[in-house]
């Protein structure tokens, strides 16, 4: 029997359902991130110490640790290249995330869903949310909003990684559509040598 290749118009229908549904879980992100400033830098720093100190279990499942991860020379390394993202009620910083438009050398040894250029793919990092407001859904908008941020960015791949010990996690990140692709026994100042997993955001 013959393969049936699609014509030209065909995949262009395609194309626009799978850009369709995007669209439709796009909709559905209903906060609006701001990107941090370095005048926010000293809050921000307060907000994650507070996430480090009071999140119930944040050192068995995710490793953080006051002043270990994550660092404030990393945070405001972050803020300081646009990257860092906060989410506020009533101007008080509840969530916080960076968002890179570039992916580091220790994605390369996953087998990812395509081949793309490190500049072509956003990847989120330390997402918090502030221990009062957990468990109301803000993490996941805040998730579905970086989609959002990159895709607007023209971005190909959007990924992120977690312990491997990170369960709570890795089942937030399945049910927004991320895809587990491998993982990797890296080093980490926070967690010594461990094994690290690796997301991908399915598009369709």
């Amino acid at each position: 029997m013959a393969h049936h290749h699609p014509s030209a118009s065909g995949e262009g229908i395609m194309k626009r359902h799978a850009l369709a549904a995007m669209a439709s879980r796009a909709y559905l992100c209903i906060m609006k991130l701001q990107q941090a400033s370095i005048t926010d830098y000293a809050s921000v720093l307060s907000f994650y110490n507070d996430v480090t100190e009071r999140t119930p279990e944040i050192e068995r499942f995710a490793r953080w640790q006051k002043g270990k991860h994550p660092t404030a020379d990393g945070i405001k390394s972050y803020i300081q290249e646009g990257s860092l993202y906060l989410y506020r009620e009533q101007d008080v910083i509840v969530g916080a995330m960076a968002v890179t438009m570039y992916q580091g050398e220790d994605y390369h040894a996953i087998d990812w869903s395509g081949n793309v250029a490190d500049d072509e793919v956003a990847v989120i990092h330390i997402l918090a949310v502030s221990p009062d407001k957990q468990g109301a859904g803000i993490g996941s908008e805040m998730i579905c909003e970086a989609v959002r941020l990159a895709e607007s960015q023209g971005m190909k791949a959007i990924r992120l990684d977690a312990l491997a010990t990170n369960t709570p996690a890795h089942k937030i990140y399945e049910r927004l559509d991320f895809e587990y692709r491998g993982k990797q026994h890296l080093y980490a100042e926070n967690t010594g040598w461990t094994d690290f997993f690796f997301f991908e955001y399915k598009d369709e």
